[in-house]
């Protein structure tokens, strides 16, 4: 029997177990999905490898952490320096990310986009906008402080604070912050925000099974919006296709993972 995990904190809410139970039932694997809460990411290997698994997945606030951890990173991980998909190679822990061509896939529906605003500096703020440079759309990364903004600047990104921000038009603005995900914050200050909201195209929260208020605030104003929840199975395809050793397509996945979310 293999054993699979998702690592994060706060964890409870992670559809990730439905997921991937549904596929490894409905393909017959021996294996087994879990959660496990983790509350200082430092420790990730070790539980990783006392828990005997054969692969994880790793959401907020560990996939910096997890790229640190790693005996190899593959991908375009490397480059985002942030890893939320773990495989047990022969003892060794590999990284890969799959929330980049996860969220690309996901944003399909909005049409042409030229430009985007990221709300937050964390692990899926840096798959986002790496892999959005990478497709020819220019993201602009927009945090509480600098504190988390180094890895940006380096990059040639445009990375600010709020204090030193002013908005403008975007074609897409993209919460990747935990704002609302076990509490009724928003992303930011509510002024900006409106303002910020009134000159956008479309909106997304990489936040799912929840409207959050940052996706109330969309919806008044009529926006097209998604919350997390396609960006979620995309990414999760591209990582049970890694669990299973690549012997089964994403397509053929694609169904049985569709169906856990009926459930």
């Amino acid at each position: 029997m293999k054993i699979f995990t998702i690592f994060g904190d706060p964890i409870e809410h992670s559809r990730s177990p439905l997921m991937h139970n549904s596929v490894f039932k409905a393909l017959g694997v021996k294996a087994c999905y879990t959660r496990s809460p983790l509350r200082d990411g430092s420790k990730l290997r070790d539980v990783f490898f006392a828990k005997a698994l054969s692969g994880a997945n790793v959401t907020v606030p560990h996939k910096e952490a997890a790229y640190l951890q790693c005996d190899e990173v593959r991908g375009i991980a490397q480059k985002i320096q942030a890893v939320n998909t773990l495989i047990n190679e022969n003892g060794k822990l590999i990284g890969y990310n799959t929330d980049a061509d996860g969220f690309i896939n996901a944003i399909q529906p909005f049409g042409p986009i030229q430009n985007a605003l990221i709300l937050g500096a964390g692990g899926t703020a840096r798959a986002l906008a790496t892999v959005l440079r990478q497709e020819g759309i220019t993201p602009t990364i927009l945090n509480r402080s600098s504190g988390r903004l180094n890895f940006f600047r380096e990059n040639g990104f445009s990375a600010l604070c709020w204090d030193e921000f002013t908005a403008k038009p975007y074609d897409l603005i993209i919460n990747t912050t935990s704002a609302g995900l076990s509490d009724d914050e928003l992303p930011l200050p509510r002024s900006l925000l409106k303002k910020l909201l009134a000159q956008t195209k479309g909106a997304v929260d990489v936040i799912y099974g929840k409207e959050t208020p940052f996706l109330q605030e969309v919806k008044i104003l009529a926006l097209p919006y998604k919350d997390g929840s396609d960006m979620l199975l995309e990414q999760g395809l591209l990582a049970n296709h890694l669990f299973l050793n690549k012997l089964h397509s994403v397509e053929q996945i694609r169904p049985l993972m569709q169906k856990s979310f009926l459930y």
